[in-house]
């Protein structure tokens, strides 16, 4: 892994076609471990969230170059690697886990959960902890050292929603992703994949009761 880290790191240094065309070799290399990672965690998490069986390698993986057709920033490759794990794979927009490496920014961390999903989806979930508020609060429980998104929340509950609710903070989420940030230290030790396994695997239930809640979702809209 540490030879990832530091071709990602050199990369956010030289972030041209040149300096890439020229170290293809050592891109090559690091992705090959990167790949080799990706289908370990693939493989645990299937162990206990049975809805990911039958994913390949693109679908839980992303491509290093940038898409530049919308943006100022005409960087042509992500300094990052991620992996995320989630049923249909990871353009379905269902909730799963993730793991995410960027030694540019020494921001490494495990994920679970949805990341800005539909209007659609936030309204299902909604009604969800409005109707069974307890056991969405009980999933949260079991992820205690993993933190919601709170400072991207919005400042009031919504309309539509009692305030006075026992559990209506959660109304006020506009996205449901669990974060729970690693060092390098821990990303490079030996047993670092079978712990990053053992604490999103807490995160099961709570990925449940969403995917339920997306599910529900688009049968409703179908």
């Amino acid at each position: 892994m540490e030879n990832l880290l530091d071709f990602l790191k050199r990369l956010s240094e030289n972030n041209n076609k040149p300096w890439f065309d020229e170290h293809k070799s050592e891109y090559l290399e690091a992705k090959k471990t990167f790949d080799s990672f990706a289908l370990d965690f693939m493989h645990g998490v299937e162990e206990f969230d049975p809805r990911v069986h039958g994913l390949q390698l693109k679908d839980i993986t992303y491509r290093i170059y940038r898409d530049l057709r919308f943006t100022l920033d005409k960087r042509p490759y992500k300094t990052w690697m991620g992996v995320y794990v989630c049923p249909k794979g990871k353009k379905s927009g269902m909730a799963g886990y993730y793991i995410h490496m960027e030694p540019d920014n020494d921001e490494f961390f495990l994920a679970a959960g949805l990341y800005n999903p539909t209007k659609e989806v936030v309204k299902s979930v909604r009604e969800e902890i409005m109707l069974e508020g307890e056991h969405f609060h009980k999933t949260l429980e079991q992820c205690k050292d993993f933190t919601l998104p709170w400072d991207e929340a919005l400042k009031k509950v919504p309309k539509g929603y009692d305030e006075n609710d026992k559990y209506s903070q959660y109304y006020r989420l506009k996205t449901y992703t669990l974060l729970k940030p690693v060092s390098r230290k821990q990303l490079l030790a030996k047993d670092f994949l079978k712990k990053a396994l053992a604490d999103l695997k807490r995160c099961y239930d709570y990925n449940e009761t969403l995917n339920r809640c997306f599910d529900y979702a688009y049968e409703v809209e179908g």
